[in-house]
């Protein structure tokens, strides 16, 4: 299965380092949890951002996708100056920006 547009472009945003273009592909209402921590909206997804993302010199591959339910679950290879592995990654894509990602540990 192809990965969804909204997660390709929040991907390709992340290896490119460009933080504007990643927050841009979250819906205003966004909800992103990692390990159970929350953040809420796009201030949240660009703390988020900063704190464990491009701020961390991360690079995404997505590795497979597959439906669950009405979302998706894209498999990720990450690198760089923090988590470094693969790791399942819940998104529920609204148009065509990314309403909802968790990370959950594994």
């Amino acid at each position: 299965m192809e990965t969804p547009a909204a997660v390709q472009r929040m991907i390709e945003a992340t290896n490119a380092g460009d933080h504007a273009a990643f927050v841009a592909a979250f819906t205003e209402d966004a909800y992103l949890e990692d390990w159970g921590r929350k953040f809420h909206g796009r201030d949240g997804v660009a703390s988020w951002d900063h704190t464990d993302n491009i701020g961390k010199n991360t690079r995404f591959a997505a590795l497979r996708t597959r439906q669950d339910g009405e979302g998706y679950v894209v498999t990720l290879d990450v690198r760089g100056d923090g988590f470094n592995g693969t790791s399942d990654i819940a998104f529920e894509v609204q148009g065509d920006q990314i309403r909802s990602m968790v990370i959950k540990p594994d």
